[in-house]
């Protein structure tokens, strides 16, 4: 089983930053997607920004220039470095990975796909 886990939320003034961390553990073998997706109240999940295993990107309209995220192939962790935040970014925020892990059936160990989320992280960006 896969176990992913956030932190670094909190309060922030409008323009302030944040940087939000996440370790993902278990019986990984690789993580070929890992990233934030955020939660805004009466709205549906919406993607903030994904890293691949290689370095490729991709950041939603509303926070290029301002968010960048990064990760450790080795440690299995992502951070979210989050820049002039705006009243707008105010959400739960959630790590997201996928990738394979092993996992033992009728005692013998299999390669096979996992996808977590963690439980999330609060932002909230206030003057």
């Amino acid at each position: 089983q896969v176990q992913v886990v956030e932190s670094g939320g909190g309060l922030v003034r409008p323009g302030g930053s944040l940087r939000l961390s996440c370790a993902a553990s278990g019986t990984i073998v690789s993580i070929y997607n890992m990233g934030w997706y955020r939660r805004a109240p009466g709205k549906q999940r919406e993607l903030v920004a994904t890293i691949t295993t290689d370095g490729s990107t991709n950041f939603a309209d509303s926070v290029k220039g301002r968010f960048t995220i990064s990760r450790d192939n080795v440690e299995n962790t992502v951070s979210l470095q989050m820049n002039s935040l705006k009243l707008e970014d105010t959400a739960a925020y959630d790590c997201h990975a996928e990738g394979k892990h092993t996992v033992v059936i009728d005692g013998t160990p299999r390669l096979v796909d996992f996808e977590a989320w963690g439980q999330g992280t609060q932002v909230t960006v206030s003057s």
